[in-house]
């Protein structure tokens, strides 16, 4: 008897905090890498598109706003949609949908045959930007969210450094049709190491769409949508036409705009990883510096950007900044909702695709109407106001995206 009352008053040993999930952190990784690849890749592609299909580079071109449209709608509509689907074999149902939309693509025979290629492109892009930007505060300890957050979002620079341009690559050697066929494979290979990398994922709470819809109205969520909305609309708005401003302004060569934009890549991958670290102590100082430096690297393209040195300069500020926006609003988004991590994810999708096919309009009216070099003070102009709202709109209560590794 003396032995079991020992047995049972034995303290029990402390519950281990659970150990980080680094592998499935890099399969998702791999995940917006792929997605923005896909996303991107009829960029360099628009001419032998519009050769082999009979339309114009014009018309090729809605391959590219069909699918942001797509996904900015599907985003908020992923949680209710899926319900309570474990979020791994949604997200690798998703990617085989992404390999499906790329093959369907490679093989079109028709432009229209194309852009339904497209939409499905579209819809697995939003849906998994809606579940896969939330994921890092599951998969590791608390102290660890901005460096996982910054690993998984460091996909988007990636894919601007080398999945785009890979693209075009072997567009150029093989066909447009195989750089499709490529974006299929390689969404096929991540799916297989998203089954092998990710644990099972039930959904945290039953999301409806009104309560999806109803985070609108939570101050610091609306503060941080406006942000993302600002930030993106404005980098669009010059990004899309760096190419013309560039070869305007400094008298740069086509080679050399290649080169530019893959030191931009890989200043976005550091702007990518540094703010993911420092936002996750101050949402509110990382968002401010980002917009600060967006507006005054802008500002300085047409008086100072004369030389290709001075461009490039320019260029790695402006890349180093705009890396830190998709991981930096994503904190202050998961800490203004920290029981809706996977509603506010998808607003966060919907508003950040609705926010690129916007500021390529509003860059694209720009041009038209005032010259190529009107576009950099647009930009600057909507990256001031995302200054004004950083400094002054309804902050999160916590500064991290916090919550238990689960």
């Amino acid at each position: 008897m003396g032995v079991i009352q020992e047995t049972t008053n034995r303290p029990r040993p402390a519950a281990r905090e659970p150990e980080p999930r680094w592998a499935a952190v890099a399969a998702l990784a791999a995940v917006t890498f792929t997605v923005v690849t896909a996303e991107m890749l009829p960029v360099g592609l628009l001419t032998p598109v519009g050769d082999a299909l009979a339309v114009s580079e014009g018309t090729a071109g809605l391959t590219l706003t069909v699918t942001g449209v797509v996904a900015a709608l599907s985003a908020p509509l992923v949680a209710p949609l899926f319900g309570r689907r474990d979020r791994r074999a949604v997200l690798c149902a998703l990617m085989a949908l992404l390999a499906s939309g790329n093959l369907l693509a490679a093989l079109a025979p028709s432009f229209a045959v194309l852009i339904v290629a497209r939409v499905l492109i579209g819809f697995a892009m939003g849906a998994t930007w809606a579940i896969a930007a939330g994921l890092a505060v599951r998969l590791v300890p608390p102290e660890r969210v901005g460096l996982a957050t910054s690993v998984i979002f460091s996909g988007i620079a990636v894919a601007s450094v080398l999945g785009v341009p890979a693209g075009s690559i072997v567009g150029e050697l093989l066909g447009w049709r195989a750089s499709f066929a490529l974006a299929g494979g390689l969404a096929l290979a991540v799916l297989l190491a998203l089954s092998i990398a990710l644990p099972p994922l039930p959904p945290e709470a039953e999301v409806r769409l009104r309560g999806v819809l109803g985070l609108l109205r939570v101050p610091p969520v609306a503060t941080g949508l406006a942000l993302v909305a600002l930030l993106v609309i404005g980098h669009f708005a010059a990004y899309t036409y760096v190419r013309p401003v560039l070869e305007q302004v400094a008298g740069v060569g086509a080679g050399t705009i290649g080169t530019l934009l893959l030191v931009y890549g890989v200043a976005g991958v550091v702007g990518t990883l540094a703010a993911g670290i420092c936002a996750v102590r101050s949402p509110r100082g990382t968002l401010a510096a980002v917009a600060a430096a967006i507006a005054a690297t802008v500002a300085a393209l047409v008086p100072l950007g004369g030389s290709v040195a001075s461009a490039a300069a320019l260029l790695v500020v402006w890349g180093v900044a705009y890396g830190g926006v998709s991981v930096s609003a994503q904190t202050w988004l998961q800490a203004a909702a920290p029981d809706d991590r996977e509603a506010v994810a998808s607003l966060f999708a919907g508003v950040f695709n609705g926010a690129i096919a916007l500021g390529a309009t509003v860059g694209g009216v720009a041009a038209d109407r005032a010259g190529t070099e009107a576009v950099a003070w647009v930009a600057c102009g909507f990256a001031g106001m995302a200054l004004v709202v950083a400094a002054l709109g309804r902050a999160p209560g916590g500064a991290a995206a916090g919550g238990p590794a689960r």
